[in-house]
């Protein structure tokens, strides 16, 4: 409710002439588009509790523009008439399920239809069941689905959302365990638009997912034309010939992850060195990788921005060799733990001065020679992670605090 002093000011701010003096400068005296404007700078919370203030407060709170881009986190319980009418209102079309206790229908079909984004993540009572009676008619303004670490759900669901969520562009069902390879076909035959799939710790798929996603198993599939990013973190069951399929048929995929998949070897990496889109891609504890790997990768794409192998303990300085000899444009290089020395990293930091993010954490051979190589060499460079670098001293330590960029030293895990 308006507090007496507000409305004396608004009372004062209405008769206020133009020969009277100046102003009276306060709040309430502010245009509604100006309130609009400063609650924009507010986080989240302190949005809400502005709108509780008074009626002009609340009307200015309740403006789109205050609650563009914000994403509802709920809990979805008892019975609320106001909630969902107050997320149309504000035009919040991003929301987060933090637990589930009544019908999800009620949020995605009556409650915001225009529901742009959804987050489920965790929801450990999400069925196939829940999402069937949810999943009953096309959803088109729906573009974002994560549904990871749902592990009740099977490839059933990935069959209704393939059937009713057409414009999707952006999934993630990792850590869906009873998730197959038919499942990954659903997707494939259905999510045209997808641009971003997280297919983590799948542990049932096999190459065959791969295929689908390709378009090559079958010919009413015609894969993922538009795929930019996909996740295919510890998927066991993975191999070489997935990597074909990738490097033969996906050619605007941006970013690939493949930590831990523990079957790929170099040359599978030989078909991913001629992607012609591809700037990061993860091999983090891919223990069959070695240095000829890396020369497969920088004898055939110069674009790579950002190459993790850390973990991979068959990594070594001859791999900051072939790295200084074909990837020029590299902005971020993790290799975390393996064994390289201050030998490798002159070759590499004369080579590549495009780095802005280097990890060398675990890297036990380098030494404050290393560090001074770096700080001499690397100009570029904002962050750099020297976790467990055993032989590196507060003198090498020193040397990089006068690297004008440099923002960032990490020194614990």
């Amino acid at each position: 409710m308006e507090t007496e002093l507000t409305k004396k000011t608004r009372i004062k701010c209405d008769d206020w002439d133009d020969g009277a003096g100046p102003a009276p400068r306060h709040v309430s005296c502010l245009f509604p588009e100006i309130l609009t404007m400063i609650f924009t700078y507010l986080d989240v919370r302190d949005r809400g509790r502005v709108g509780r203030v008074c009626v002009a407060w609340r009307d200015a709170a309740y403006s789109r523009l205050v609650w563009r881009g914000v994403e509802a986190r709920l809990h979805l319980r008892r019975s609320n008439p106001s909630l969902f009418p107050s997320l149309v209102r504000r035009g919040i079309k991003r929301v987060q399920i933090l637990s589930l206790r009544r019908n999800l229908r009620d949020l995605i079909v009556d409650g915001v239809p225009n529901v742009e984004s959804l987050n489920l993540s965790g929801c450990y009572n999400l069925t196939d069941a829940v999402l069937d009676n949810a999943l009953s008619q096309e959803l088109p303004s729906l573009t974002m689905l994560n549904l990871s670490l749902c592990k009740q759900i099977t490839d059933s669901t990935l069959g209704r959302i393939a059937s009713y969520l057409k414009n999707l562009e952006w999934l993630d069902i990792g850590g869906c365990s009873n998730v197959s390879s038919n499942g990954v076909l659903l997707i494939a035959c259905g999510l045209k638009k997808l641009k971003v799939l997280n297919l983590r710790s799948l542990r049932l798929i096999t190459d065959q997912a791969i295929e689908h996603l390709a378009g090559i198993s079958y010919i009413f599939v015609e894969g993922m034309p538009h795929l930019e990013y996909l996740c295919l973190q510890d998927c066991q069951k993975l191999t070489d010939v997935s990597l074909k399929h990738v490097g033969d048929k996906m050619s605007n995929l941006k970013v690939l992850n493949l930590s831990f998949c523990a079957n790929i070897t170099n040359a599978g990496l030989r078909f991913l060195a001629k992607m012609p889109a591809l700037l990061e891609l993860n091999l983090r504890v891919c223990g069959n990788i070695s240095d000829i790997g890396i020369g497969h990768l920088s004898m055939g794409n110069s674009r790579l921005t950002s190459l993790d192998v850390s973990f991979c303990e068959r990594i070594t300085n001859q791999s900051l060799i072939h790295i200084s000899q074909g990837m020029f444009h590299l902005k971020s290089l993790s290799l975390g733990s393996c064994p390289i020395d201050d030998d490798g990293l002159q070759i590499l930091a004369e080579a590549v001065g495009s780095l802005r993010s280097l990890d060398i954490g675990q890297c036990s051979r380098v030494t404050d020679r290393g560090l001074l190589i770096i700080g001499e060499n690397l100009k570029n460079l904002e962050s750099i992670d020297l976790y467990g670098c055993t032989k590196v001293t507060k003198v090498g330590i020193e040397k990089l605090k006068l690297m004008n960029l440099l923002t960032k030293i990490n020194l614990r895990i």
